[in-house]
């Protein structure tokens, strides 16, 4: 199964969780079905706790604090907020091996490629999902998070990078369910950037690992009209 390259649109305003799920979820849908292509779809969400389907109840620190939504991907609790660059990838598996640990390889290498970019030094670590950086002293912390549901071979959810969130929103939860380390940014760790910077590369480096990618100048993935009627106050 030969891939077109792949639509690469970004949201220029917050997207509500609840709508950029059903959003993926379409598009995966389709894409599944061979009416529509391969997509990455890059977003900002309102403050929000996710529960992944690992997630523990223990987890949730401060349950009231911001919006919590369970959702269909692997893991357990994490924080959505502006300033961190969100990642949807809806890619067809079946013409690209149907082999999820080596997706799950390929996004962690996606985010550390990107950060390198920066000049930071994102690693893995055995069976702790994601990317981790060194701060000194045997600390390390999170930058970038992933999570992945594969549905009839098409992925949902990605990744998340924390290009400039705020840090202590994530006090309400217990990150990945990870108590012993921390989490951290780009701008945390002495790297002013700015988003654009970012998305830039993030795509180029996107390209290097899973091919082409076109940035989408018609229709968007959700059209902003969507967006601004299901996010209050906008």
């Amino acid at each position: 199964m030969k891939l077109s390259p792949a639509s690469w649109q970004i949201s220029d305003t917050l997207v509500p969780y609840p709508a950029a799920v059903a959003a993926m979820d379409a598009r995966a849908g389709a894409i599944a079905d061979g009416t529509a292509g391969e997509a990455v779809w890059l977003v900002e969400h309102p403050p929000c706790y996710t529960a992944g389907t690992s997630a523990n109840g223990a987890d949730l620190v401060a349950p009231d604090r911001f919006p919590v939504f369970r959702t269909g991907r692997g893991g357990q609790y994490t924080y959505h907020g502006p300033g961190q660059r969100v990642a949807y990838a809806m890619l067809d598996l079946r013409a690209r091996g149907r082999d999820v640990r080596a997706y799950v390889q390929n996004l962690e290498g996606w985010l550390i490629d990107t950060l390198a970019a920066f000049g930071v030094d994102g690693e893995r670590r055995e069976g702790r999902v994601g990317v981790w950086v060194r701060r000194g002293g045997g600390r390390e912390d999170k930058i970038a998070a992933i999570g992945v549901r594969v549905k009839r071979w098409v992925t949902l959810h990605g990744i998340s990078l924390n290009v400039e969130p705020d840090l202590s929103h994530f006090t309400g939860i217990v990150p990945c369910g990870i108590r012993e380390h921390g989490v951290t940014s780009l701008v945390d760790l002495g790297r002013v950037v700015t988003m654009a910077e970012v998305d830039q590369a993030l795509r180029r480096t996107f390209e290097a690992r899973f091919g082409a990618a076109v940035l989408n100048d018609g229709p968007a993935l959700m059209p902003r009209a969507t967006i601004e009627a299901d996010q209050p106050g906008l």
